[in-house]
């Protein structure tokens, strides 16, 4: 198989794993090719759980292994156990984008080690610390257009903000907006444990994820400031754990800056899931959080549940798949980058 990039996963959990599948039932496992994954579990352990998925399903596919690599519908991948950017030969392996998803890094000094070890490129699962420390945050359907040959590290930004940006962008240019207070209410994730326990040093994640609601800290706000700068000071933001192990919503309240109905929002916001096919989409339907499990849109806007308090104050409620719709995204934006410095 010709490949126009050849591509690295390092971290191999939830979004590695979703990012492969992802590829492999998508047209773009014909042209973008993944060689490589660092991952320090064992093999076998890998290709297990590429196969079976408690939350994705079985794999579509064929897994198998071979001498140090994960089989993927007859395609070889290696697979390196290395616990340190530095111990693996990514020039040798020849990576043209290396997709960090491992969580563990998060300041240009450390991306940097990836650079410096031989990685041309890296497109990062996760925001950086600061607005510096990557050379461009991206939100597809946003800003991707942004991309090009001149930058080395990406960031894919975080699941919210795919998530809430490109609503908050249709109403903003539709209406204006004033103040907007974003109320996350997150499937758990792996920073917390099944039983409590001395897991965190945030005492609330030293919780059961599964018998508690639980807030924890949020940089949201942070996010949807970066991407709408006329914003800044208005998003106000929190977040809250709730158990269960897949799909999210976004509970937004937004200070609209000129009179409004609930039948022009929603009017304003299925008229973008059709030009965004995709990225946003709309429904009327009576919903629960599992209808959303494996969709591949950044949001999806729930019209039934748009309210109005008064001319101004709007409350809408946007769902997605933290995993699955985040991991599409991340694809998106390999896809288009690699067109712009191959």
């Amino acid at each position: 198989m010709s490949s126009s990039l050849r591509i690295a996963i390092n971290g191999y959990g939830r979004i590695g794993r979703c990012f492969l599948r992802a590829l492999y039932e998508s047209p773009l496992k014909d042209t973008l090719q993944i060689v490589s994954i660092n991952e320090p579990a064992d093999l076998a352990t890998i290709a297990y759980l590429s196969r079976f998925d408690s939350t994705h399903g079985v794999f579509p596919g064929k897994i198998g292994t071979g001498a140090e690599c994960l089989i993927v519908d007859g395609r070889e991948i290696g697979v390196t156990h290395a616990c340190v950017p530095e111990e693996v030969d990514w020039k040798g392996i020849g990576v043209d984008l290396l997709i960090e998803c491992s969580g563990c890094y998060t300041q240009r000094h450390d991306f940097d080690r990836f650079l410096e070890a031989g990685c041309e490129r890296l497109l990062i699962s996760q925001p950086g610390r600061s607005a510096q420390d990557v050379d461009l945050t991206v939100v597809y359907g946003i800003n991707h257009g942004e991309l090009g040959s001149q930058q080395r590290i990406v960031s894919n930004a975080s699941c919210t903000t795919n998530a809430v940006v490109p609503v908050l962008d249709q109403l903003h240019r539709a209406f204006g907006i004033g103040h907007v207070f974003l109320t996350t209410l997150h499937s758990v994730m792996n920073d917390q444990p099944l039983i409590d326990g001395y897991h965190h040093s945030d005492l609330r994640r030293t919780r059961s994820a599964m018998q508690s609601m639980i807030p924890v800290g949020t940089g949201l706000a942070q996010g949807v400031e970066r991407f709408l700068p006329q914003l800044a000071g208005r998003v106000q933001a929190k977040a809250i754990r709730v158990p269960i192990l897949n799909v999210s919503a976004i509970d937004v309240v937004v200070e609209l800056g000129c009179d409004a109905t609930a039948r022009e929002i929603n009017l304003l916001l299925s008229e973008a899931a059709a030009a965004q096919p995709g990225l946003i989409a709309y429904s009327v339907d009576p919903h629960a959080s599992i209808d959303f499990s494996h969709n591949p849109h950044s949001v999806i806007v729930d019209g039934s549940q748009t309210r109005l308090n008064g001319p101004r104050l709007a409350n809408l409620l946007l769902w997605f798949d933290n995993e699955w719709g985040y991991a599409n995204r991340m694809l998106d934006v390999a896809n288009y980058w690699s067109k712009r410095f191959s």
